[in-house]
């Protein structure tokens, strides 16, 4: 499959499972979670879904509702996106924001140090 059809569907992915938590999950662990982006392979056989939570310390339990929605997720997304393979959903805890934050605070920090 091409890339740009991989993107597009990327991005569909990702719309629609922010969707389907937001509104479907009735799981309290899922309500403030981000689906921060979405990885599907060539083969649409698996598809790493990276998403963030705003209190850091129910990442664990965060982690073992979304793996226990997957199936639920997944068919809604059969319902919802026409492909013909839905693809395994990974959930993946996103440490991009994470890293940002270190880099900014250590940006800051030598500009601190600079200004001194």
């Amino acid at each position: 499959m091409s890339n740009i059809k991989i993107e597009r569907l990327n991005h569909t992915y990702q719309q629609e499972i922010s969707i389907i938590l937001g509104r479907e999950i009735k799981d309290e662990a899922i309500k403030f979670v981000t689906i921060t982006g979405v990885d599907i392979t060539n083969d649409l056989s698996f598809a790493k879904v990276y998403y963030t939570v705003l209190d850091e310390s129910r990442k664990l339990e965060t982690k073992k509702a979304l793996e226990r929605a997957s199936s639920f997720i997944r068919s809604r997304l059969a319902e919802k996106v026409d492909i013909r393979h839905t693809p395994e959903l990974k959930f993946i805890y996103d440490t991009s924001i994470e890293y940002g934050e270190h880099i900014d605070k250590l940006i800051d920090k030598i500009n601190k140090d600079k200004n001194n």
